[in-house]
């Protein structure tokens, strides 16, 4: 059986593996990832925000720690939404039932949108993108993680057991679904160029401000050799962009 979008985290057995490995202290989410985002974001404060794919909302409990005036995640799996709707209890914060696609935004809503790691199951971003477009109030800010293109490219790295220490980049150019093997599923993903991503942006009225690829920093590494490996092939994709003027 293969998983399309957020449908796989409603798979009791996945989601119970995936949240072990999610809070694992050197989960790349918590020591590459999460680092550089909140550096991305900068001051949340008096900002209203939207969460993409929002996961347990456990971002959205820090930002609006940080001054955020509001926060809503949008989630499309059951097992998640119910976990950030517990999690976001004793604050502002609320969560959202819907897929990404489904989901339809008030114009001109939110200062600051995240996704994080969540836009490569979709197969039609673009429509997605022009929704972010139009819930942000110009000069508001749209950024975004995802799994990064060398390893989206070709899942033939993925079949293997064990930590991997080589990887294979194949197909990069040939844009499309994937079905990759995780956690002991099939979950299908959709490969996009880190160009195709750059340009969707553009496209939608967005000018891109910043480009990370996940570079490891070494004072978030408890051990040496893990990072020596991470140094080894980048894992993350993150793009900042401002909605241009009307």
């Amino acid at each position: 059986m293969e998983f399309r979008g957020a449908s796989v985290y409603d798979e009791e057995e996945f989601y119970e593996n995936y949240i072990k490995r999610r809070n694992r202290p050197e989960s790349p989410n918590n020591i590459i990832e999460k680092p550089i985002l909140l550096e991305m974001i900068g001051d949340v404060a008096g900002k209203r925000m939207l969460d993409l794919g929002c996961g347990d909302a456990e971002i959205g409990i820090e930002l609006l720690q940080k001054g955020g005036l509001s926060y809503l995640g949008v989630e499309g799996s059951k097992n998640m939404a119910l976990a950030a709707a517990e999690n976001l209890e004793r604050t502002t914060g609320q969560v959202l039932h819907s897929s990404m696609e489904e989901w339809q935004p008030q114009p001109e809503q939110y200062e600051l949108v995240l996704s994080r790691f969540a836009l490569h199951y979709l197969a039609d971003l673009n429509c997605v993108f022009t929704k972010v477009h139009d819930s942000l109030v110009p000069g508001g800010k749209f950024i975004f993680s995802v799994q990064h293109p060398v390893l989206t490219s070709s899942a033939k790295s993925a079949e293997g057991s064990g930590r991997r220490r080589d990887w294979i980049v194949d197909d990069y150019f040939n844009q499309g679904e994937r079905i990759e093997p995780w956690i002991g599923k099939k979950v299908i993903k959709y490969h996009r160029t880190t160009e195709e991503y750059f340009q969707l942006l553009l496209k939608n009225g967005f000018a891109v401000d910043d480009l990370r690829e996940g570079t490891p920093r070494a004072e978030n590494f408890s051990s040496q050799e893990e990072y020596e490996r991470r140094k080894r092939i980048p894992l993350v994709l993150m793009i900042s962009g401002t909605k241009r003027g009307e």
